[in-house]
């Protein structure tokens, strides 16, 4: 009798346990966006995330509180602008991550700190969307990672469902168009193949770069004038010197005043490939809406 009743007590304290804790004594071996094989045993505790778009996806997985150091452009949500800064892609601080001791550092493929924290020991583990498809994937990983796969599966399916939802209510009238977004004055765009071109694609929008070039080409800007796009998306600090560009004032978009100008925070959620996906689709579609109700 007394070891039926341990062996249900034993049960009861399974059953209460997050599922990943049963499986600690399997580590199981990841690969990250580099090839590299990384071996997690146990899910990590204190995590540093060096991408704005990694932060935003770790906390929509519910493990904000596992975070202890983020980049300085992490500002979504509000708790991961409580955190410690530790800089950016470019002049990440090495010191300031290893006196967090992280037991993971999430970072981006292009990193320059990769390197040097491994080289001191920290597990590092490089993500870097670039599609819908990696978005998904990554999500995924993030969630194995963290021991929530099966909230990462549920939220992936949520965030799909959410973007086919705002598509349906995109007006006939705006499908087709010829759009171009600008990521950066250099100028740098989304193609077709980038998240956002696809994000575009599924709105009905016709993206004039195409996805042969890559997902975020440098242009030439007289190939935008060739393009000549019905609408243009840009954020606010490029938007200024639209019309002044040589031969741009001949755009139809730009001639038509279809410029749709975003702000800093919506330009943020437009640009990381991360958890507030149909956010971005919205911010698009109501771009294409108003030009063409």
């Amino acid at each position: 009798m007394m070891r039926a009743m341990r062996f249900l007590v034993v049960q009861a304290v399974l059953a209460a346990m997050p599922f990943w804790t049963v499986g600690l004594a399997s580590a199981q071996t990841l690969v990250d966006d580099r090839g590299v094989a990384i071996t997690i045993d146990k899910p990590p505790q204190r995590i540093v995330s060096l991408l704005p778009s990694l932060t935003e996806t770790v906390c929509a997985l519910d493990a904000c509180d596992r975070l202890v150091g983020v980049d300085d452009y992490s500002n979504w949500p509000e708790a991961a602008r409580q955190l410690p800064r530790v800089g950016g892609l470019e002049d990440a601080s090495v010191e300031r991550i290893v006196a967090l001791r992280p037991d993971l550092v999430l970072l981006a493929k292009s990193a320059r700190v990769t390197g040097r924290l491994e080289g001191l020991g920290l597990r590092v583990m490089a993500l870097e969307p670039k599609s819908m498809k990696d978005m998904e994937r990554v999500l995924g990983k993030v969630g194995q990672v963290l021991g929530r796969e099966p909230q990462a599966h549920a939220l992936w399916r949520q965030l799909d469902a959410g973007v086919s939802e705002t598509a349906a209510q995109v007006p006939k009238r705006a499908r087709g168009k010829r759009v171009y977004f600008e990521v950066n004055s250099a100028p740098y765009a989304a193609s077709e193949s980038s998240f956002i071109g696809e994000t575009l694609a599924r709105l009905g929008a016709a993206n004039v770069v195409p996805a042969s070039l890559g997902p975020f080409p440098k242009l030439n800007p007289e190939f935008v004038v060739r393009a000549n796009p019905q609408v243009i998306m840009v954020g606010d600090r490029n938007a200024v010197a639209l019309s002044a560009r040589p031969g741009w004032d001949t755009i139809d978009a730009v001639r038509d005043n279809r410029v749709c100008v975003f702000t800093a925070a919506e330009g943020d959620v437009l640009v990381r490939p991360g958890p507030r996906m149909v956010e971005a689709a919205q911010i698009m579609a109501r771009c294409l809406e108003k030009h063409f109700p």
